[in-house]
Formats: C-alpha cells, structure tokens, sequence
C-alpha cells in the first residue's frame, strides 16, 4: 500500500512540475506556422458553377491577454494564391487574398502540457492580382474585398514555460461579389476551413 501512495505522489509531483503555458494579463505571444485555406462552398453565379481551390501558406499570429486567460489575437499572413474553376470549363482565373483575422479568445488554464482554447472574431479579405486564365485569359477579372464572422479553436502543447506547438482551426465567413468584362456575374461564397500549426512564444 505504501508503494502505490508513493507512486501516486510522484504521478501527482511530475503532473504539476509539468511546464504550462500560463498566460496572465499582460503577456503577450507570437506564432509563427503555417496555414491550409480549404474553400467548402460552390456557388452559382450567371456564368455558371463556381469553386476555389485550396492553398498553404505562412502564418503569424500576436495575441496580446487583455485578462488572465483572455486574449485578443490578430492573424496574419503570406498572400494565399488560389485558382478559380468554372464548372465544365475549368480553371478560368487566379487570385491572390490576405485575410487579416481580430480574435477575442478564451484559453482554458489548467497544471497539464495541454491548453485548449476557442475564440471567435472578424475577417477582413483583401483580393487583389485577379487574373483570367484558360476561357477568360485577357478578360478582367474582380473580386471584391469582404467582412465576416471568424470562428476558432485549438490546442496548445507547452514545451517549456515559454513556448508551445500549436494546432487549430477556424472557420471563416468569406464572400465577395464577382465582376468578369465589368459585369457582375453574382456572389461567390468561399467560407474556408483554416488549418494551422505553429510554434507560438510567449514574452
């Protein structure tokens, strides 16, 4: 009976000797990864069915507790690049976005390696370098910039007291009117998953 108290002691002592990455008002983190954009909509616009391709890109995020456990991060990233395919023709255009993402987030504290989290925000997405490529190359091509809801959650795993590797996803509200000659051919819909990891540091 004895051995097993003290092996349940010296579970218990390791347990909380354990590194956490604690986050107190005050503190402030950067995250350097890297991000997999995955549209799940197509849309039906006047020039027919509509889809984006995926793509991976650098990410950094700073987030800066404003409470104990209560934080507001900002994500940034490497332009994406993605292709756009008319349903029966193909790839008719490229573009390029950035998608700046304001995050109030909740991390849940606990004395093990593991720190959930969730959070939820705005996207802002900037479209730029519009390109017709295949039945539409030479003809203009616009997407407009567009707002809305982000939502995420992850996981971080504390390596030492200062530094952590993250996994997490959000889920982003992404829609944008489309011009192709000047015409407004109607909305395409985007609304990506958003799959990140990284290494994130805590100063």
């Amino acid at each position: 009976m004895k051995h097993i108290t003290a092996l349940t002691l010296a579970a218990l002592m390791a347990s909380v000797a354990a590194p956490a990455l604690a986050q107190s008002q005050g503190d402030f983190t950067i995250g350097l990864g890297l991000g997999w954009v995955e549209p799940t909509e197509s849309s039906n616009t006047l020039a027919g069915k509509v889809d984006v391709d995926g793509n991976l890109r650098p990410t950094v995020t700073v987030e800066y507790f404003v409470a104990d456990n209560i934080g507001i991060e900002l994500l940034a990233s490497w332009p994406f690049q993605h292709d756009v395919n008319l349903q029966g023709t193909g790839k008719i255009a490229e573009v390029k976005h950035l998608p700046p993402t304001l995050s109030l987030q909740y991390h849940f504290a606990n004395q093990s390696k593991f720190t959930p989290f969730v959070g939820a925000g705005i996207n802002y997405t900037y479209f730029f370098d519009e390109t017709g490529k295949g039945a539409l190359a030479g003809v203009n091509v616009n997407l407009g910039d567009s707002w809305g809801l982000a939502l995420h959650a992850g996981l971080d795993y504390a390596i030492s007291e200062r530094a952590a590797l993250r996994a997490d996803i959000r889920y982003i509200d992404i829609e944008t009117d489309a011009e192709v000659g000047g015409v407004d051919i109607g909305e395409v819909k985007i609304d990506p998953w958003v799959f990140n990891v990284a290494y994130v540091m805590k100063f």
